[in-house]
């Protein structure tokens, strides 16, 4: 990328919409797993797109079908129509997740999706409290920031709701840290009721999680603290809402859906990202009673257009005929193997399930979050081919979320990669 580019994208666009990099690169042609800047050079692309690339570049089957949309004409309607590839896309979404009588909403991001989920959690409830996770992050809209537990990417204390912030969802740096999964799970679950009895009215709204933070920096709670959370939001009539927007589509390996992981059917369901592999798509599964609870007139301009739809639906379809969710468990076990396997005395934990892996970097010897090894690794990885993200509480954590049709051998590449680079980050703070 040329520096005339760089000083135009800052005379022209926020200074808080940030770049990659000390030099940001520009992306100008990508193919299957890997991406082409503007000067030639090739990476092999452990980020994704921020994990929205789910089946990478230049996928023949998903094209195929965007154009074969463009070939009629019609790049949009609006919902004021009907769409044919909008309603079967939302009868397999709905069938999916598994939520009793679902009906499904369309929107164009998953910060539109979970202001949806807020508006309906709060309309249903007649309630504006809200109960959300520490360490969590859901968006940039005004009511997504003013759920999100984490100051970084929450800057306004102007809010459309009343939220208060439980325990659980990051463990690594928990005053529960150190107990059993059972114990930690118990703790976090007095947490709540403590939370509720003290800090709110009693008819709250709902509580939105992710089953693994993202932002956050891939921070993973023991299976089964959710189903033990909503133990207790259930006999209230408290909804739960589980974030899925980077934990859907088989990501994680195990299950479809992140929640899954912990045995229990959520109320409403988010998504987006890897659902249009790079196409603009978004959206709410709910029970039927919930999402009919909004009584006023509303549409979506750009929410399940027939070019959105039309994608996701080959990507489903692509999900499923290749078994991607079995790649994915097979790939992040065989990288997160690869990562306990070296250690290093500036990481201070690797975790993740399927091809989300979080590595937390810290000062060599300590706990204190390493803000320098992050920022040093992601040079570092770049000049050896390699393209990652990085995110968590204190900017000191490495995500590592590549398209989900990774290879073995690319797997081994990036590992390979990943190891050199935290031993040379390493000998340097050192």
């Amino acid at each position: 990328m040329t520096d005339d580019l760089l000083a135009r994208h800052q005379a022209v666009l926020p200074s808080w919409m940030s770049l990659f990099y000390e030099e940001p690169l520009e992306i100008v042609h990508a193919q299957d797993r890997r991406i082409t800047d503007s000067n030639g050079k090739t990476y092999l692309d452990f980020f994704a797109g921020v994990l929205t690339n789910s089946m990478g570049y230049d996928v023949a089957e998903i094209g195929d079908a965007v154009r074969k949309q463009l070939d009629t004409g019609v790049l949009h309607t609006s919902t004021l129509y009907l769409i044919r590839s909008q309603v079967e896309l939302a009868e397999r979404i709905a069938k999916l997740s598994g939520i009793p009588d679902a009906k499904v909403f369309f929107t164009s991001s998953g910060s539109e999706a979970n202001d949806t989920a807020l508006m309906l959690a709060t309309q249903f409830r007649r309630s504006n409290q809200v109960l959300a996770m520490r360490n969590s992050y859901h968006g940039r809209s005004f009511g997504t920031v003013a759920i999100t537990g984490n100051r970084g990417w929450s800057a306004s204390a102007l809010s459309p709701v009343k939220v208060s912030y439980v325990h659980g969802g990051y463990r690594y740096r928990s005053p529960f840290r150190d107990l059993s999964d059972s114990a930690y799970i118990d703790a976090c679950v007095a947490d709540l009721v403590d939370v509720l009895q003290i800090a709110t009215a009693g008819d709250v709204a709902c509580l939105i999680a992710e089953p693994i933070q993202g932002v956050g920096g891939f921070s993973v709670p023991p299976d089964g603290l959710f189903k033990a959370m909503k133990e207790v939001l259930d006999p209230a009539g408290i909804l739960f809402v589980s974030d899925e927007v980077q934990t859907g589509w088989g990501r994680t390996g195990e299950h479809f859906w992140g929640i899954q992981a912990h045995d229990v059917v959520p109320d409403v369901m988010t998504f987006a990202k890897g659902l249009g592999n790079g196409l603009a798509i978004g959206g709410v599964v709910a029970r039927g009673d919930v999402m009919d609870c909004f009584r006023a007139q509303s549409f979506s301009t750009f929410g399940g257009n027939p070019v959105s739809t039309a994608g996701a639906t080959a990507v489903l379809d692509y999900i499923s005929d290749h078994d991607v969710q079995a790649n994915c468990a097979a790939r992040g076990t065989q990288l997160l193997s690869g990562l306990r396997a070296a250690p290093n005395p500036i990481v201070g934990d690797v975790r993740g399930k399927g091809l989300m892996i979080g590595v937390e970097l810290v000062e060599p010897g300590t706990t204190t979050p390493s803000v320098r090894a992050a920022a040093r690794m992601l040079e570092e990885t770049r000049a050896r081919g390699l393209l990652i993200g990085k995110g968590g509480l204190h900017g000191n954590v490495l995500r590592l979320g590549p398209p989900m049709t990774l290879t073995e051998a690319e797997a081994q590449e990036g590992l390979d990669i990943l190891v050199d680079s935290l031993a040379a980050t390493g000998a340097a703070l050192a």
